[in-house]
């Protein structure tokens, strides 16, 4: 953090901030954020529940460690190709994507990620200590305008303005949203014969292509089988599963997932 202080802007007065030895990042105006002891910064001005628990984090870490999404991160990481240098991770949860992404790259890049969630960036802090994690608001994010050639915004809330704010210029902003047949097998289970049961992402693109200019469109399908001891624990990572008032047996889950890639239009 230290190496990388001219990242940071405090989210209260917007100036720049020093990285001191003694564990505090402190602005100009004397505005100060505690580095905790497992190595990630709570920039949160106000606190804010999360419907996230620890527990949850810890599944969704075993899943996407598991495999699952290797196909969606092996094509960021091509999208990403050699010429970023700073990539930001927007709702980096505990960060597993992130670092996957990143290991794929095999090269040095400056990687950070931010989430509303406190237990999110914790359990990143722990599992990966070499990227920069903060506690911290997209509407108020802390970080200097023009700082990252990558935003990634991966199966997660987006802030198009805050985006725009944050790339450098030609950088580009990689989000993933679902398509049509993801976790199809579980929307049946939740949602059987009701119109939830299907999905559309339409408006989603639509937003997205309001706000960056020649976006590219990849999308993504797989089925892939499921072992079954991480059932239980894609039932806790997503919104689908907590719909459920039964087990479930799942043999199989598909993937299908939109790649959407945008620059900032002129």
């Amino acid at each position: 953090m230290k190496e990388q202080q001219s990242l940071f802007s405090c989210p209260i007065c917007k100036s720049s901030m020093n990285v001191g030895d003694d564990g505090h990042i402190v602005c100009a105006k004397k505005h100060s954020f505690d580095i905790a002891k497992q190595g990630y910064v709570n920039f949160m001005i106000k606190p804010s529940p999360s419907m996230y628990s620890k527990s949850l984090f810890q599944s969704r870490q075993e899943i996407i460690t598991s495999g699952l999404y290797e196909p969606i991160q092996k094509a960021i990481a091509n999208l990403i190709g050699k010429q970023a240098d700073a990539i930001l991770d927007t709702g980096c949860g505990e960060g597993s994507h992130l670092e996957k992404i990143c290991s794929l790259l095999n090269r040095q890049i400056l990687a950070v990620g931010i989430d509303i969630s406190k237990e999110g960036i914790q359990a990143a802090a722990k599992y990966y200590e070499d990227k920069i994690w903060c506690v911290g608001d997209l509407a108020n994010s802390p970080y200097q305008e023009q700082s990252f050639d990558i935003i990634l915004n991966i199966l997660s809330p987006a802030n198009y303005d805050e985006f725009s704010r944050l790339l450098k210029p030609n950088g580009k902003v990689i989000k993933v949203v679902p398509q049509s047949g993801y976790l199809k097998e579980l929307r049946k289970e939740a949602f059987a014969s009701s119109e939830k049961e299907n999905y559309s992402n339409e408006q989603t693109v639509e937003r997205f292509k309001e706000h960056f200019a020649n976006v590219e469109q990849e999308r993504i399908t797989y089925t892939m089988e499921l072992e079954p001891h991480l059932v239980p624990k894609l039932l806790e990572m997503t919104p689908l599963g907590w719909h459920l008032q039964k087990e479930v047996s799942l043999n199989d889950i598909t993937i299908d997932l939109e790649i959407l890639v945008g620059k900032l239009s002129n």
